[in-house]
């Protein structure tokens, strides 16, 4: 499918899309290759600039929103001033390329992929039958966001969902499940209320690891100056016909805001890698479709063509334009387009990327080859039956309670919750005193398998892999630091400015409150998890913190840590870098179990080991187990850093009677394995992508992983590795320039070392900060004075 834009009435237009011969495709890339041959032996070739040169108007209005500046233009059409600018194909691509700096998806290197790109060509060549059949795109509407409930332009304001709006994002994520389909990537606008609803919709389908490209270019249509205004007032002031040409016509335009007006976004710091006369004032439906253009022939239909399954979690206009441009509907026809929240609206294509008709009785709408997993206004009937049971009859649930349903929970951790509750009761305690009376028994603590007879209860649980956070200060057997040789650095810089990188492990969850080994298991957020994470965005937010990029794991425990500090920060629209290189430590088959069950099973001094070793492997987890990330299909696609496993290549090749590619994926892992993928994860694709650019990093990870970093970053000693404990939820911000870690000030008055247990490693880890240049500058007024004021005192 060729899309390009042309230039009429000084403005950028959307040629009809069009499924180019492969005949002409040759034609074409003959010619380009006889132009480039051309252009490198020097020979000057005219080219037809007059279709792309820049055609930039401002507009000149006042920032008061009166009834005679909306009616500056009663017709909204193109005979107004226009603000927006054709780009070459060339330039639209490299636009639309330099948004994804810092590379979303791990992807293999690039000698690698300029290597079999010739191979891929040539198998698509040869056997045309046998190439890759074309994924699915899923557009889905965002959640309702207050102003939308009030009848409100909304257009580039940031309101957020309301609590219908996550019922609506929930009940889509329910829907494809019921439909069995599973997103591999995800593209949404920079807009808050796109974004929490995909996090809604990801969390539904328990799939938080996927991909999300955020792009400004998928952002609501720019309403202009009646932004914040409501539709209704605005109707009866100016008359619906020209209201309603502004909503559903293709070439209407409202009037532009100027510059400097509160819904003017150029000074936005979200959209400072947009060039400002990209940056709208006020858009049409065609304009909307015009920079929503590239997005798609760039980006999304590529990621469709490679069998990607690509889900659009954007806005009614976005999606319109998206639709107009599959469905090639007609200028007149577009205002029978609608696009309800939270109901996905499916295409299939075949392998030329030609829509597939919908089947007979499918639910579809006017124009369309898409179709709905649901039909419209049956979750909002539902709602409303939900409501007024709640508001009439006794004992029934408030249905906006739906969203705060628990967290999922395994069959253990189920029961040693109620354990644990049932222990912590007065009835038990009763009870057991009553039985020991009766029976009259006395019992005395005896081995357990293996040495644990020469083990002290202290000792045995002092410490853990990862997962137990219930600390204990050391005896003083064990060896001690005072606090007072410790420089945890705080206060001492201004933070806020110099270039940083803040590693946050995430917050607690049920596994950590449990003291079960979790390494790749995949828990939420315990609920004193989430204020953990809140917390730190809190303190992050009080000193004034901003970031351009974070990093993350795989695993849903450190996603949903990095939400809640961006949602605290209000920097959901930045980009976050999932990796599983930044996973926890893989415990093989002690994951999911107790230290108690691990003692029972292997014994005290076997656990001892594991515990205290660097370089000391627990047994592996079998290839078929759950434990083994290798057969979790929906992960591993995206992993293209690690070699291939030639016996489990062999192995489930047989199992499933095709060629099967497996990559060598962990089974077990030491505290040393875990380091060798963290540390030249950060060194390189971190620092050269963000740190040495300048760019401020968040890194909410694990204690093992950020372990490893801090190893490097700190040059701690192996041997004291395993005596570093990290809290969860404490923010720790490595100062790139002075190379030192520093704690934030929380405003208690509370010394953070006896508030928060690092253990004995804590003297490698606050060191005291170098000095740098900027110190010893001094201004000279301050030094007149202060010797005028020594001469004072000699006097």
């Amino acid at each position: 499918m060729v899309l390009s834009s042309i230039k009429t009435d000084g403005m950028c237009r959307i040629r009809q899309p069009s499924l180019m011969p492969k005949k002409q495709i040759k034609i074409s890339i003959i010619f380009h290759l006889c132009f480039l041959v051309v252009s490198l032996h020097g020979f000057s070739i005219p080219v037809r600039n007059a279709k792309y040169m820049s055609m930039i108007h401002r507009t000149s209005v006042s920032t008061k929103t009166s009834d005679s500046s909306l009616r500056m233009s009663t017709s909204g059409y193109d005979n107004d001033e226009e603000y927006s600018r054709c780009l070459t194909p060339r330039e639209e691509r490299k636009q639309i390329m330099n948004e994804d700096n810092f590379h979303i998806i791990d992807q293999s290197s690039s000698w690698r992929r300029k290597l079999l790109r010739p191979v891929g060509k040539l198998k698509r060549t040869v056997f045309p039958s046998k190439s890759q059949q074309p994924g699915t795109l899923i557009l889905v509407r965002c959640g309702q966001s207050v102003w939308n409930k009030n009848y409100t332009f909304t257009g580039w304001a940031d309101p957020d969902i309301d609590p219908e709006g996550v019922l609506e994002c929930e009940h889509a994520g329910r829907l494809l499940l019921e439909g069995g389909y599973e997103p591999d990537i995800i593209y949404t606008s920079r807009l808050k209320r796109a974004i929490h609803s995909v996090w809604v919709i990801m969390r539904e389908i328990n799939s938080v690891y996927l991909p999300v490209f955020k792009s400004w270019r998928l952002n609501e249509r720019h309403y202009g100056k009646v932004t914040g205004l409501c539709k209704k007032e605005t109707a009866a002031k100016l008359g619906s016909n020209l209201v309603q040409a502004w909503r559903r016509s293709l070439r209407a335009r409202p009037p532009p805001v100027s510059v400097g007006d509160p819904y003017w976004n150029g000074n936005d710091r979200r959209y400072s890698d947009v060039p400002e006369d990209q940056i709208p004032k006020s858009e049409s439906l065609e304009d909307c479709m015009a920079r929503t253009r590239p997005l798609w022939e760039y980006k999304i239909l590529k990621d469709l063509r490679r069998g990607n399954n690509v889900m659009v979690c954007a806005h009614a206009n976005t999606l319109r334009g998206l639709i107009k441009i599959i469905d090639d509907v007609d200028n007149n026809d577009i205002r029978d387009i609608s696009m309800p929240n939270g109901i996905p609206f499916v295409y299939k294509f075949d392998k030329d990327m030609k829509t597939i008709p919908p089947k007979d009785g499918s639910l579809t709408q006017v124009h369309t080859t898409g179709t709905f997993l649901e039909k419209p206004g049956q979750l909002k009937k539902a709602i409303e039956v939900e409501e007024n049971l709640s508001r009439n009859v006794p004992g029934v649930d408030n249905p906006m309670e739906i969203g705060k349903m628990a967290k999922r929970m395994t069959t253990l951790e189920e029961s040693l919750l109620k354990l644990r509750e049932e222990k912590e009761t007065n009835k038990l305690a009763s009870l057991n005193d009553e039985w020991h009376s009766n029976l009259n028994v006395q019992f005395v603590k005896g081995p357990t398998n293996g040495d644990a007879s020469s083990l002290t209860e202290d000792e045995s649980d002092d410490g853990d892999f990862e997962e137990d956070v219930t600390w204990k200060k050391r005896d003083s057997k064990a060896e001690t630091i005072k606090v007072e040789s410790v420089v945890p650095n705080v206060g001492q810089f201004d933070l806020s400015k110099d270039p940083v990188v803040v590693f946050i492990r995430h917050g607690r969850t049920p596994h950590n409150n449990l003291a079960l080994f979790t390494g790749w298991e995949d828990p939420n957020l315990a609920v004193d998890g989430v204020e953990d994470a809140k917390n730190a965005g809190r303190l992050l937010r009080r000193h004034g913190f901003e970031f351009d990029v974070v990093y993350s794991s795989w695993l849903t425990r450190a996603i949903e840590t990095a939400w809640y500090v961006l949602d605290e920060l209000d920097m959901a629209w930045l980009p976050i870098v999932k990796s599983w290189r930044l996973n926890e430590r893989h415990y093989g088959a002690l994951t999911g179990k107790s230290k108690k069950m691990v003692g029972n099973i292997y014994g005290e001094a076997q656990l001892k080991k594991w515990r205290r070793g660097f370089a000391i492997r627990p047994p592996p987890a079998s290839s078929y187990s759950f434990s083994y990330p290798g057969n979790d299909y929906r992960r591993t696609k995206y992993v293209k850093d690690l070699r291939i496993s030639f016996s489990e290549t062999l192995n489930r090749s047989i199992e499933q009677r095709t060629f099967q590619i497996h990559r060598k994926f962990p089974k077990s892992e030491s505290l040393k394995d875990c380091m060798a993928r963290t540390i030249p994860f950060y060194t390189e694709k971190i620092v050269p992508e963000a740190v040495a650019k300048g760019k401020r990093v968040l890194i909410t990870s694990h204690e093992n992983a950020i372990r490893g970093i801090l190893m490097h970053l700190c040059e701690i000693p192996e041997e004291h590795m395993n005596e570093l404990h990290l809290p969860n939820g404490l923010p720790l911000i490595y100062n790139v320039k002075r190379k030192c870690i520093s704690l934030l000030d929380d405003g208690s008055g509370r010394d953070p070392m006896e508030v928060h247990d690092f253990g004995s490693a804590a003297q490698y880890l606050f060191r005291p900060c170098e000095l740098t240049d900027e110190d010893f500058i001094f201004d000279e007024d301050e030094s007149a004075v202060s010797s005028d004021a020594k001469e004072t005192v000699n006097a």
